[in-house]
């Protein structure tokens, strides 16, 4: 029997939360592509030898409980008795791996003399991987269309590099140097946290480290039940949209929710959802189960860090072969849902705690990826970004203006330094939507637009799912102006859309317009110095305060005429 004080508790704990930011910077140091060491496009994570998370370092946060499943899945395909010192692992069966392929999961066993004690886990986008269009593909039909397959392979066996797998994915690439170079960084942040848990686990042995695991992931369970506790209790249901499957455009793709709080369990059911689709939307149940954990966590402990005892009071409904839960061989590629299905939860739940939860971001995290040959090294490029979108307006406070989209708090956008010294493009603008907020009491944030203009014949895409459908407000708060891609604007060949992939001949620009979040409360009880300012800010115009907050304001001398304003706001009442 282990003598435990709380004190070694917290020292272990903090110590595995350490050796997981090291396991980071270890690979934003080390990795090659912007994707990872600008956006940090990765999960990671130490688990124990059940597989249970311990500590975590995230960056796209969806990819958390989604990699706990993944990590599962992959050690009941190897066989725990097959696993041995210095073996690595890949998957990139989505399926498992809770992802598109592209989203490859490593796993690493830790052992402390010769016995078994745990994982480290990387999840991070790989730049290509056979895919059948360069970059991203929009319109798959099947996963056999996606990239290679890996289910749970060894590229590392006791320790030893398997070239046959290592020319595999090589040959399997059309950037097999870049994306090598990133495998290589995944697998040598792993092997650091190996090092990290075997060595604390040396100084307090092994029967203190597993007895503080166990206390650990008990007291996150404690602290999740005990926020639960204070959540009111009932049964709501909502939905959402997708602008589509990126075959059939026409029709889009239903997300219902049914969120129900008792005071033992948080219910996510997504029955009701859109069926199979014929397009890449499909999610695997383990990033439904990612997207749900997110929700989750942020509604209860988003103050501390995440462990698996966080998400014993979640469970999970999704029909098996529907939109929430793909079976083989549904395609998967374009994961998109899976971004916005948070927000569908915090739409329910806004039915009966709309105190507590925000209303609708700018819905989408708004993709521009370009690619090609680069006209002065004569060598592949591929770049990306997330554009930053507005937060939505909670009781009490205004959404975050221009800020990454609540799917992916860890990440990050591509600078415009960045972005002009990768790849042959420049951007001619970069600036705040003025009212694209949600007006309301308290105002939803604004999104932001960026203009690339191409500089040399370019393909590129944009990933935008969330263009039909506007952002949600609370409590009589407006919606958000809905986010939008424009190609080649001020021409004949102008068109708005939001997914597309196309060629870009020299010159050619495109506009990427994010959303703004929805509002909350009666616009017409803000304050009119609130609206002032926000005009002077450029984040509302002075035609919209007029109109959506009933403050009239000289453009000339920019002051507020109080007798006009109050003779509005008592004539107009908001709908």
């Amino acid at each position: 029997m282990v003598n435990l004080d709380q004190i070694t508790v917290e020292v272990i704990r903090n110590y595995l939360l350490s050796a997981a930011n090291e396991m980071e910077r270890n690979l934003m140091r080390t990795s090659y592509n912007t994707i990872i060491y600008e956006i940090r496009d990765f999960g990671l994570g130490i688990y124990d030898d059940r597989c249970r998370m311990l500590a975590e370092s995230p960056g796209l946060a969806v990819f958390t409980r989604g990699n706990d499943y993944g990590i599962q899945k992959t050690i009941d395909f190897v066989g725990r008795d097959n696993i041995r010192p210095g073996d690595l692992m890949l998957t990139s069966y989505p399926y498992w791996s809770s992802a598109h392929p592209l989203d490859v999961l490593a796993v690493s066993p830790i052992f402390f003399r010769s016995e078994l004690i745990g994982f480290t886990a990387i999840k991070q986008h790989w730049l290509d991987l056979g895919q059948k269009d360069a970059g991203y593909i929009l319109d798959s039909i099947d996963v056999f269309q996606e990239g290679l397959l890996l289910p749970g392979v060894k590229i590392y066996k006791e320790g030893v590099l398997d070239k046959e797998l290592l020319n595999l994915i090589r040959f399997n690439s059309r950037l097999p140097d870049r994306v090598i170079g990133d495998m290589n960084a995944q697998i040598s942040a792993c092997r650091t946290g190996e090092r990290r848990v075997a060595e604390l686990v040396d100084r307090f042995g092994i029967e203190t480290f597993r007895a503080a695991v166990e206390e650990i992931l008990d007291h996150g369970e404690r602290l999740a039940r005990a926020r639960l506790a204070e959540l009111p209790k009932g049964t709501w249901t909502a939905v959402d949209w997708a602008d589509d499957d990126g075959i059939d455009k026409d029709t889009m793709l239903k997300m219902q929710v049914t969120v129900t709080v008792t005071d033992d369990e948080f219910i996510v059911d997504w029955t009701g959802s859109h069926g199979r689709t014929k397009g890449p939307m499909n999610l695997p149940i383990g990033l439904t189960l990612g997207v749900s954990g997110l929700a989750f966590k942020g509604i209860t402990t988003p103050d501390v860090p995440a462990n698996e005892g966080h998400y014993r009071p979640l469970k999970v409904i999704a029909p098996p072969g529907e939109l929430m839960h793909a079976l083989p061989p549904a395609p998967t590629f374009t994961v998109w849902c899976g971004l916005l299905a948070p927000e569908v939860i915090l739409k329910a739940l806004a039915q009966g705690m709309p105190d507590r939860v925000p209303a609708c971001s700018g819905g989408d995290v708004f993709d521009v990826m370009g690619l090609g040959m680069h006209p002065e090294t004569g060598l592949p490029w591929l770049e990306a970004t997330n554009e930053a979108v507005g937060f939505g307006a909670y009781e009490g406070s205004d959404g975050e203006d221009a800020i990454m989209h609540l799917s992916e708090p860890g990440c990050r956008n591509n600078p415009v330094e960045v972005m002009e010294n990768k790849a042959p493009w420049l951007i001619d603008t970069y600036h705040m939507r003025r009212d694209s907020g949600g007006a309301g009491e308290y105002r939803g944030g604004v999104g932001v637009t960026r203009i690339y203009r191409f500089m040399y014949p370019t393909t590129a895409l944009t990933l935008v799912k969330k263009t039909k459908s506007a952002p949600w407000g609370i409590a009589g708060g407006h919606e958000g102006e809905v986010g939008r891609v424009i190609v080649r604007p001020d021409t004949p060949q102008e068109q708005v859309t939001g997914a597309i992939y196309d060629y870009f001949d020299e010159g050619d620009v495109l506009s990427n317009n994010s959303g703004g979040g929805g509002g909350w409360g009666d616009p017409f009880k803000r304050n009119p110095q609130k609206v002032l300012s926000d005009v002077m800010n450029d984040y509302v115009s002075v035609e919209s305060a007029r109109r959506d907050y009933g403050v009239v304001i000289d453009p000339a001398t920019m002051t507020i005429d109080a007798a006009a304003t109050q003779a509005l706001r008592s004539a107009r009442r908001p709908a």
